[in-house]
């Protein structure tokens, strides 16, 4: 991962909080639109999110944030599967720095991409801190 992260002492005190709640280390945690995203290890999520989400629910409440929980990965294909998460993709493809989602319906495409484009560009941002990639593109499924 080409992944280069300055963190600034509030984002410190959010992945303390999150490792004190969840017991799991944060690789990395940034603000987008009104949600913080935490990134952790492969395989830990779902210690993350705690049983029927309590840490979650415990989090939003203290940081007064929605909060999203997306595992690393140091696979392209396997990183957008986990951003996209719980969506979920017919084909990811890459070609040439684009990365194309192929969704599984209609619906599903509609919730990818979100009005004017804000679900669709948010999961871009969150690739690109990660990877070399020019775009995020949804085909019609």
């Amino acid at each position: 991962m080409a992944a280069k992260i300055k963190l600034d002492i509030e984002t410190m005190k959010c992945i303390s909080l999150f490792g004190k709640i969840t017991k799991v280390t944060a690789k990395d945690c940034f603000k987008q639109d009104k949600k913080l995203i935490f990134i952790v290890d492969e395989g830990k999520a779902g210690m993350a999110v705690g049983k029927k989400g309590a840490n979650i629910k415990k989090l939003e409440k203290l940081l007064n944030k929605k909060v999203k929980i997306i595992e690393q990965s140091d696979d392209l294909i396997e990183f957008v599967k986990n951003v996209i998460y719980p969506l979920k993709a017919k084909e990811i493809s890459e070609n040439e720095g684009i990365v194309t989602i192929v969704p599984i319906d209609n619906k599903t495409r509609g919730y990818l991409i979100g009005r004017e484009a804000s679900n669709l560009r948010n999961y871009e941002e969150v690739v690109k801190r990660y990877f070399d990639i020019e775009e995020l593109k949804v085909s019609q499924s």
